[in-house]
């Protein structure tokens, strides 16, 4: 999988232009937000600059090209909803590397040695007791659980 197919899938999961009072990251389209970007013109926000935000700011930073292609997804995914150095944490418990947040050579030997069921699997229940622990849980907890599980019958 390369960044434009996981974009796709990824973008199906991001709407247009929200503004919600239950949401921290306030205005947001596209899956961009104001908190996160306050210098962008969220309402005016195309398809194609969202596009370059996520190649730039997640699917790099969360080394997506050196993951298994079927982690790709699953990583670029959480990084976008929960944040880069988040999104590592979760994939080094899931291998039982020391929770830093850098995706370094000892992490990704623990990825790439890992049975690849038994890394999605374990990945996959660390990010949504990740979730379930935020304060947010209650108001976006059908859509977050709905979007992994999306990934899953994609992977």
């Amino acid at each position: 999988m390369n960044f434009d197919e996981a974009f796709e899938k990824l973008i199906g999961h991001e709407g247009g232009y929200v503004n919600s009072r239950a949401d921290p990251g306030g205005e947001t389209k596209f899956g961009i937000s104001k908190r996160s970007y306050p210098g962008e013109n969220i309402p005016a926000m195309t398809l194609e600059r969202a596009k370059q935000i996520y190649l730039r700011d997640y699917w790099g930073p969360c080394g997506a090209d050196a993951l298994p292609d079927g982690m790709k997804l699953q990583v670029f995914d959480m990084a976008v909803n929960s944040s880069v150095a988040q999104t590592v944490k979760v994939l080094q418990r899931a291998v039982g590397e020391t929770d830093d947040g850098v995706l370094g050579p000892m992490t990704l030997q623990a990825v790439n040695s890992m049975q690849p069921a038994r890394l999605l699997a374990r990945f996959n229940g660390y990010r949504l007791h990740f979730m379930a622990d935020l304060s947010n849980w209650p108001s976006f907890s059908r859509g977050w659980a709905k979007r992994v599980a999306y990934n899953l019958l994609e992977a």
